[in-house]
């Protein structure tokens, strides 16, 4: 078991941005649910206070503050995706319902957090031995929001877009 687990903060979504967030990836479950004994501004009795869950092997926290804190940039979950199949099932899931898609791969989901959804081929096509292939997979991966393999690389290997 990991020392450090991130704890995300919700204004009473906890317990439903984790069962969200489990459905996504395999090896994710809900681990426990601790529920407030009292009334509190981190809601009524009976409901969710910590919800603790594994997501994809990780294991997360979710605690309903009581207050709403907005998320920043400066955390985000990078999901790997072996294929475009499950870029698009991750970017869909994840924009869906009030998630706002960003460049380059980035979105906030429904609740404001930071995903980075990346294809493993990005890497192979920005750090391949073709240094002005890897300069245009670049600036192509600037103009994307969700990342597309095949424009990747299109743009590698000096094709342009069909």
């Amino acid at each position: 078991m990991s020392k450090i687990t991130p704890c995300l903060w919700f204004d009473g979504e906890a317990e439903d941005a984790a069962k969200f967030y489990v459905s996504l990836l395999p090896d994710s479950r809900i681990e426990h649910v601790q529920k407030n004994t009292v009334d509190s501004p981190a809601g009524k009795a009976g409901s969710a206070l910590v919800v603790e869950f594994t997501l994809a092997g990780q294991h997360f926290m979710a605690l309903n503050g009581g207050t709403r804190f907005e998320y920043t940039h400066a955390v985000s979950f990078k999901i790997d995706c072996a294929d475009q199949a499950e870029v698009d099932r991750l970017w869909d899931a994840l924009c869906a319902e009030g998630g706002q898609p960003e460049r380059c791969g980035w979105l906030k989901d429904r609740y404001g957090v930071s995903w980075q959804i990346v294809p493993a081929a990005l890497l192979k096509y920005l750090g391949g031995p073709d240094r002005a292939g890897a300069q245009r997979a670049m600036q192509a991966m600037l103009q994307m929001n969700k990342l597309e393999i095949a424009g990747l690389k299109n743009a590698y290997e000096g094709k342009s877009a069909a």
